[in-house]
């Protein structure tokens, strides 16, 4: 999975799944595209973090793929630049993929909704990098009081609570057994003075065992534990410019042009690979039979206009 708030997202608006979704890719370009739709949201869409959880295809392969899965129309990059209430700007890649083969001009009009869009649900700060040097810096918040400091106060509370009450005189080794309890007692609201009171009130005109009464007050009277602070509404966030992000190499178009979701020297690069469907020769030569051969069956089988046919559905022509 990837990092809180990245990953796959879903376009919206898919048809139902069907047996020929990914029918007009590759044999390898649609294993994988199944492997990917499969993957749930917020998964990590680098073609390493691909390959790695593949069991068939390594890195090379799974880069090559994704990009004429790109080109199909199946998957974007995008990059969104995040304006937040505290005047800090930040840019977050997102990954947006859609079963269904989408167009240029579907993925151009997709852009265009996300700027403005309010994302303070999505936005997660710290978790990319800062722009605009003057944002504004959260104050932390002021740490509650630490265990050494209550175990100090309970201490010091019980062995005054003679001083109190002469009828309860705690030995230092009853002060040091209670620590605890009392040290509870703080850590949910409660003042030394209130802890004097619960051991003092109502007290027996004899007490033969203070440290055992205290015991049982302490633990019968402890108040609830406080209730937890409402955290602080997020920050209001919205998308104030997004544009489009070479699948591959992480460009994007402030500095490269960007054709069907790939840069032009990714585009290149996949290309210089190959068709996606392989080689596919002109003509078929069936090996001579001896003997009661079938009929047609030495003859060469020209199926020039079959595969060129071929080629035009699969843009390769």
């Amino acid at each position: 999975m990837a990092k809180t708030g990245y990953g796959k997202r879903v376009a919206g608006d898919e048809y139902p799944h069907a047996d020929a979704d990914f029918a007009h890719l590759s044999p390898r370009d649609r294993e994988i595209a199944v492997f990917v739709d499969h993957l749930e949201e917020g998964h990590a869409m680098g073609y390493k973090a691909i390959a790695a959880e593949h069991p068939r295809y390594g890195q090379q392969a799974v880069r090559t793929s994704l990009g004429r899965i790109v080109l199909a129309g199946h998957l974007r990059w995008i990059r969104e630049h995040i304006t937040v209430e505290d005047a800090s700007m930040r840019w977050v890649t997102r990954t947006y993929w859609s079963r269904t083969p989408r167009s240029e001009e579907w993925w151009a009009e997709f852009v265009r909704e996300r700027d403005g869009k309010d994302v303070t649900e999505d936005h997660v700060p710290g978790l990319v990098r800062v722009e605009n040097a003057q944002k504004a810096v959260e104050q932390p918040a002021p740490e509650p009081e630490g265990p050494a400091e209550e175990t100090g106060t309970a201490y010091r509370t019980l062995a005054e609570v003679r001083a109190a009450d002469t009828r309860m005189p705690l030995s230092e080794g009853d002060c040091r057994s209670l620590e605890p309890l009392v040290a509870e007692w703080l850590s949910r609201g409660a003042t030394p003075g209130d802890i004097t009171k619960a051991l003092t009130d109502g007290l027996p005109s004899t007490v033969t065992n203070p440290g055992g009464l205290a015991r049982k007050r302490l633990e019968s009277k402890m108040p609830p534990k406080k209730a937890k602070i409402r955290q602080k509404a997020a920050r209001r966030a919205r998308v104030s410019r997004v544009i489009m992000v070479c699948g591959l190499c992480d460009a994007d178009e402030r500095t490269t042009k960007i054709l069907g979701g790939l840069c032009e020297e990714c585009i290149a690069l996949i290309e210089a690979e190959g068709p996606a469907y392989g080689h596919v020769p002109d003509t078929f030569l069936p090996s001579p039979r001896e003997g009661d051969a079938l009929p047609g069956a030495d003859e060469v089988i020209d199926v020039t206009e079959k595969v060129d046919a071929l080629r035009r559905a699969a843009g390769l022509l």
